[in-house]
């Protein structure tokens, strides 16, 4: 099998698996159903392996073939990005970038940021889904993605945004109200607004231990349950209770004097962070690579998202 017998088996292969049959990738290629069977079946034969199995109504990826998908659209990505580089040198840099981004992430961070990325690229076009739902960047089809919280490890590249430290906040008048919680036992005796995740788990308040462990708090008598991180903040502007919310989303509201934080020094901030992914590419689009870079750099001039853990001593309760 030559290079182009080969380039042409590939994408016969990609397209069946994208649109779920042979008839669906003649479709997107042009050529017929058993033209698209028999540049699948050639290139099989080359691999020496099966890497579909084929039913009069479905297919299905064996394991290889499922090893070997996500090889093919490494590199037809990369023919891709080499043509983009060539049209590069004649062209200013344009296209379309689509992000998925968490929803206050975006909405806060994200927005602000993109007038200055057109400014400074006229001809790029910029989408921007805001969900914070788990999503499959390549199979959605995704550039790039904002994700925040324990970011597991995956054949994505992750780009560090910065460390999403939590606190502990609570307005002036529900300190006022309730008092000032010296100890993680205080908490007891307070309401406490907690975030559930749309997985359902509650997201755990830890405290360090003198020992240099942790412990955690138990959460049952919380009187409040929210999905949504901006919104703790929110309810705890209204003094409904104490929440533990990002210091990034917080930080207005604790230099303002609106929240106050929370037993410093003895709750633990955790092991989050924000990362900017998009997939393995050997050669990246130029409209991606202008995006990325850009992002990288107006996030690391956020003041909000790089807030010292030192800094909230200023703005504890006293």
């Amino acid at each position: 099998m030559d290079i182009s017998q080969r380039v042409r088996a590939i994408l016969s292969f990609v397209e069946a698996v994208d649109g779920g049959s042979f008839a669906a990738a003649s479709r997107a290629l042009g050529i017929s159903a058993a033209a698209v069977s028999k540049n699948v079946a050639g290139l099989e034969q080359a691999l020496g392996v099966r890497l579909m199995n084929r039913t009069t109504r479905t297919l299905s990826l064996t394991d290889e073939g499922t090893l070997f998908l996500k090889q093919a659209r490494i590199a037809l990505e990369a023919l891709d990005a080499a043509v983009d580089v060539l049209a590069e040198q004649r062209v200013e840099t344009s296209g379309h970038v689509r992000i998925s981004s968490s929803a206050a992430f975006g909405r806060d961070h994200l927005l602000p940021v993109l007038p200055g990325l057109q400014t400074r690229y006229p001809a790029l076009s910029v989408e921007v889904d805001f969900d914070d739902q788990v999503i499959d960047l390549v199979r959605d089809g995704y550039d790039l993605a904002l994700r925040g919280g324990h970011i597991a490890d995956s054949a994505l590249v992750a780009r560090p945004v910065c460390q999403l430290n939590m606190v502990l906040v609570a307005s002036p008048d529900y300190l006022e109200r309730q008092g000032i919680p010296r100890t993680p036992q205080d908490l007891a005796v307070h309401r406490l607004i907690v975030r559930r995740f749309l997985a359902g788990r509650v997201s755990p308040w830890s405290f360090r231990r003198g020992d240099g462990g942790l412990i955690t708090q138990d959460l049952t008598p919380a009187v409040l349950t929210l999905s949504a991180p901006e919104a703790l903040t929110q309810a705890a502007l209204q003094g409904m209770g104490i929440a533990q919310v990002g210091v990034h989303h917080a930080w207005s509201y604790l230099q303002s004097g609106q929240l106050k934080a929370l037993l410093v020094g003895q709750h633990d901030p955790g092991h989050y962070e924000m990362v900017l992914q998009y997939p393995h590419r050997a050669l990246m689009a130029p409209r991606v690579r202008v995006t990325v870079d850009y992002l990288l750099a107006a996030f690391a001039e956020d003041e909000a998202l790089h807030v010292p853990l030192s800094a909230l001593d200023d703005y504890a309760a006293r």
